[in-house]
């Protein structure tokens, strides 16, 4: 899928996807080799390069320092601002001269023992707090999903080609495209215009009222 993508000349800055895709290595070196910047997530159980020696993630989880934290909002979430604290260090060497390449390491803020660890690739002088809001990203793609299940049946198919399979992953998420405008044109026309003074419209605002029966 990002080969066609770059074929077609989509334009895009990064790509975030879950350990499942970030502990495969030669994605993160193929993505390198096109200078596309990243941000993976990686389980304990991959390796990355630190002062010319292989280190395994959850080693290097296991003795991170105590200070150096930057608590960063990795975007909003279902009951406010997702914080963490963050720590990223310069791993390994870039495929790219103009490219760095880091472990970065999320640790939540209620429970110090609690780490996810995430290899990024991105240009030199790209800041901390940057790489957090890709690796956040995650979670709005992740949401939407979710809703595409219980709205649209996305994970609602009994096929055995891919064939099918993508015809039916087509068809879900233009319909789930479909309502989110359908649903968002909706709620910007009942929404009460304001008058001269930046305030609601009297007769605007009874007939928002009305239709949704206050």
């Amino acid at each position: 899928m990002l080969a066609r993508l770059i074929a077609a000349d989509v334009p895009f800055r990064w790509v975030t996807a879950d350990s499942i895709y970030g502990d495969d290595r030669r994605l993160r070196i193929w993505l390198e080799e096109r200078d596309q910047a990243y941000v993976l997530a990686v389980s304990g159980k991959e390796y990355v390069w630190i002062d010319w020696r292989q280190h395994q993630v959850k080693t290097l989880l296991a003795r991170v320092p105590e200070t150096g934290w930057q608590r960063q909002s990795a975007g909003a979430g279902a009951k406010g601002p997702r914080d963490y604290d963050w720590l990223r260090v310069p791993i390994g060497s870039a495929l790219q001269e103009a490219g760095r390449r880091w472990l970065l390491v999320r640790r939540s803020v209620n429970d110090p023992t609690e780490l996810t660890a995430y290899v990024a690739y991105a240009p030199v002088g790209t800041t901390l707090e940057e790489l957090v809001q890709v690796a956040g990203s995650r979670w709005a793609i992740e949401s939407n999903f979710e809703t595409a299940k219980g709205e649209v049946g996305l994970d609602h198919y009994e096929v055995r080609s891919w064939t099918g399979w993508y015809r039916h992953i087509t068809l879900a998420m233009w319909a789930q495209a479909f309502l989110t405008v359908v649903r968002a044109a909706a709620i910007d026309v009942e929404r009460p215009k304001k008058g001269r003074h930046g305030r609601a419209n009297p007769s605007s605002l009874t007939a928002f009222k009305a239709r949704r029966g206050l």
